[in-house]
């Protein structure tokens, strides 16, 4: 072979080569954009009952229980179907204006899974203590996520919400904001803070005395604002149920602190709920309670306190906070 024959061998071989390399590496670079631009969609969520795979960010959302509906407005969702709130007709006061055209789909306690199917949503909340025997029925309408318990620390089960509903960057501004109001409140209520707070509820024929765990105690925790000690006396017998006890007159006296909140739990065209509050605040012994007599004994709303349970009542009872212990 000729020196010149061998050279453009050469030459021919090396450009063979050097496009073969090039068409290679392009066909490379293509395959890795589409991988790219073509993320497996949908995300998974752990919760009560397991996990939910949701195929994309949800638009139709149906909520079965009152603080997730609070969840879902303080994140900008607007549900399509809601369970009914505990007061109101159908909704509480403090987020009807939101609610407007939302579908009531049950209470609850009782929610209508036909009425949930109806409405094809793409995302059902609710919670493994109201409705875990219909989970099956739910689950095979849309993607279900559950909430283990609907005790106190509402933020628990608000972070549940945030992840199913693809909002967590949303929700952790909603706990900042929140968690900054109450930074606020510690500064400027100082000492006003270290005063002892009782709880007290009346419903039809019972009266309870509130604790730690919850709604209203999880948010005094956190004010680090405490109880009298004849409270603490009350749920000493049991250290693993700080929830709530249910009390007879004769245990009026350990209510007493330097305030006292109270509030009635009484659905429309409830009078027996009224008659137990009108029974123990005309008592002698309410009457006697230091709290009473120094003008420092608050009755307020059992939704905001209590019943409604979410972020949206959080901070309204943060409000009342303010205006019956910090500016006082």
């Amino acid at each position: 072979m000729s020196r010149t024959y061998r050279k453009s061998w050469f030459s021919i071989t090396a450009l063979i080569l050097a496009l073969t390399l090039l068409l290679a590496a392009c066909g490379g670079n293509t395959e890795s954009k589409k991988e790219e631009a073509s993320p497996e969609e949908g995300y998974q969520v752990k919760h009560a009952m397991g996990e939910a795979k949701i195929p994309k960010k949800p638009e139709r959302v149906v909520v079965l229980t009152n603080e997730g509906t609070e969840a879902a407005l303080a994140m900008g969702v607007k549900p399509v179907g809601a369970v009914q709130s505990w007061l109101g007709n159908p909704w509480y006061d403090h987020i009807k204006d939101d609610m407007k055209d939302v579908k009531v789909v049950g209470t609850e306690s009782e929610v209508n899974v036909e009425a949930i199917a109806a409405l094809k949503p793409d995302l059902i909340i609710g919670n493994k203590m109201r409705q875990e025997a219909v989970y099956e029925k739910l689950s095979a309408i849309a993607p279900t996520v559950f909430a283990e318990t609907l005790r106190g620390d509402w933020k628990e089960n608000f972070s549940l919400y945030s992840k199913a509903l693809d909002r967590e960057e949303e929700g952790k501004k909603v706990i900042a904001e929140f968690d900054a109001r109450i930074d606020s409140i510690k500064k400027e209520g100082g000492d006003k803070l270290s005063q002892k707070v009782s709880v007290v509820r009346f419903m039809a024929g019972k009266t309870r005395v509130y604790y730690k765990d919850t709604f209203s105690g999880v948010i005094f925790d956190q004010l680090g604002i405490k109880y009298p000690e004849a409270t603490d006396k009350l749920f000493a017998d049991n250290q693993e149920d700080l929830f709530v006890r249910e009390v007879g007159k004769e245990a009026i006296p350990q209510m007493d602190g330097d305030l006292l909140f109270y509030f009635t739990y009484a659905p429309e065209g409830d009078t027996e709920a009224v008659k137990t509050e009108e029974e123990f605040t005309k008592d002698p012994l309410w009457q006697n309670l230091s709290a009473v007599k120094n003008g420092k004994a608050y009755k307020v709303d059992d939704a905001i306190w209590n019943t409604a349970g979410g972020v949206l009542a959080a901070n309204k009872m943060l409000d009342e906070i303010e205006q019956y212990i910090v500016k006082k």
